[in-house]
């Protein structure tokens, strides 16, 4: 077996808890613990942030956690790795400067990630060859979206966090790096691993590791289907990686903390959002995840083999935000009795409404909450009379003006609709930014690592 390391998952999104990352800092023993932050919408909404203002387009949160996990970090010798500069990892890095300076952590390495920001290299790839073909539509002009286009961050791989780490970083601040390359990297640093065809498992192996534990609670009970058998969720331990030399790992959890880690809830998250299970494309390699071994090993402690892969490919996921119209939005309540034909003769009502105001609009969708909203018309209609339903109706429209219609005609309702309802504060139009999804020649990314010290 050799040599082991210990990496803690401490966030799996913007706006996960901060109290099982203390925990996992205080008693976990690491070596290392990742912070993930971003989704791919995320960089879009980052982007115009950082077009605003030059010094955001970062997580807030990274600030306000780092406060709270540098001393903590420092005490325990612990390097955190996160992905929270999003679409500005300069500013982000110098912020956790500063920080650490006002803490009194002088000497505090903190590494910048840059290099998956192709926004400014988005002309040339459209002029090259490259097959820019949108992955979830089939769409194939790109150009014909380009001025509305605000971000273009690709999925970088693990590289310029090990060079990081080689370089004596305490803290690791990259953009849109792959989620699982927070765990790569130090894995891969650790133990010296290249990116050759002798080290494809073993990089597989921490590519599929990675891949489990980077939604956090994810891994220990959470968005699990036997959620209701998890115990005391809302102290929820967040997973903890012991990896070998060998590329075994056991994915496991602090003992006292709520949840549980099983080979159910492992499998469950293993194979969330992917496409080939034989093929599982990452930056770092490829994993196949069908010849993975998972067993019980002990309570809470589940252990992973016989993982294997291939090198990396030679492609990089290309995500690409832009501009895509404005969404108005209404929500209306109705009481018993015959709530759900109050619902229905409002929805009639708000559709004459639309006609009336000369509503222009791509699409106009409706829900009854507490009927249809989850499963549409695979949903049975209740066959007794609801004590309440509500009414959910959402527009696109190429324009704010167009949306403000929808405020408009359902606050209308107030006196016009059914007697009884309800209603909370009117929705504001909200612009809606579109994602364009496609591949790039690894050759266009250029990673860029420098250290700032405190």
């Amino acid at each position: 077996m050799g040599k082991q390391i210990r990496i803690g998952a401490g966030s799996g999104f913007w706006g996960d808890a901060l109290d099982p990352a203390v925990e996992l800092i205080e008693r976990g023993n690491l070596g290392y613990i990742g912070m993930d932050y971003l989704a791919e919408l995320t960089m879009a909404l980052l982007q115009r942030q950082k077009l605003k203002d030059p010094k955001k387009g970062y997580i807030p949160d990274v600030v306000d956690h780092l406060r709270v996990l540098l001393p903590l970090a420092r005490k325990h010798g612990t390097k955190i790795i996160c992905n929270g500069g999003g679409a500005n990892p300069r500013a982000a890095a110098e912020r956790v400067r500063e920080l650490a300076t006002e803490l009194g952590l002088h000497g505090t390495r903190i590494a910048v990630i840059e290099g998956d920001d192709l926004l400014g290299a988005l002309d040339d790839i459209i002029r090259s060859d490259s097959d820019l073909t949108n992955m979830d539509t089939g769409e194939t002009n790109l150009a014909g979206i380009r001025n509305r286009v605000v971000a273009a961050n690709a999925y970088t791989d693990s590289s310029a966090i090990q060079a990081a780490l080689t370089k004596g970083a305490d803290v690791v601040i990259a953009g849109r790096v792959s989620d699982n390359a927070l765990y790569v990297g130090p894995i891969m640093h650790e133990f010296g691993w290249s990116f050759d065809e002798a080290h494809a498992d073993r990089i597989a192996a921490a590519i599929t590791v990675g891949h489990i534990v980077e939604c956090a609670a994810a891994t220990t009970g959470g968005m699990s289907s036997r959620f209701d058998e998890m115990p005391d969720m809302g102290h929820v331990g967040f997973p903890i990686v012991e990896f070998n030399e060998d590329a075994t790992a056991v994915i496991t959890k602090l003992e006292g903390t709520g949840g549980k880690v099983d080979q159910f809830t492992v499998k469950e998250h293993l194979t969330y959002e992917i496409g080939n299970p034989s093929e599982y494309l990452m930056p770092d390699g490829i994993a196949d995840f069908t010849s993975v071994k998972i067993e019980d090993i002990g309570p809470d402690r589940v252990r992973m083999s016989n993982i294997t892969g291939k090198s990396r490919p030679e492609n990089l996921k290309l995500v690409i935000g832009y501009q895509d119209g404005w969404v108005g939005e209404g929500m209306l309540f109705f009481p018993w009795p015959r709530a759900l034909e109050r619902a229905e003769k409002a929805k009639h009502t708000i559709q004459q409404r639309f006609e009336r105001l000369d509503l222009k609009a791509d699409q106009i969708h409706f829900d009854f909450v507490g009927v249809d909203m989850l499963h549409g018309y695979a949903s049975p209609k209740p066959d007794y009379d609801p004590a309440e339903i509500g009414l959910r109706v959402a527009v696109h429209t190429e324009d704010r003006n167009e949306a403000e219609k929808v405020r408009r005609a359902c606050s209308q309702l107030w006196i016009m609709g059914p007697g009884g309802t309800s209603f909370g504060t009117p929705l504001k139009p909200r612009p809606v930014f579109g994602l364009w999804p496609t591949l790039v020649p690894r050759s266009f990314v250029k990673q860029n690592m420098e250290i700032l010290e405190a």
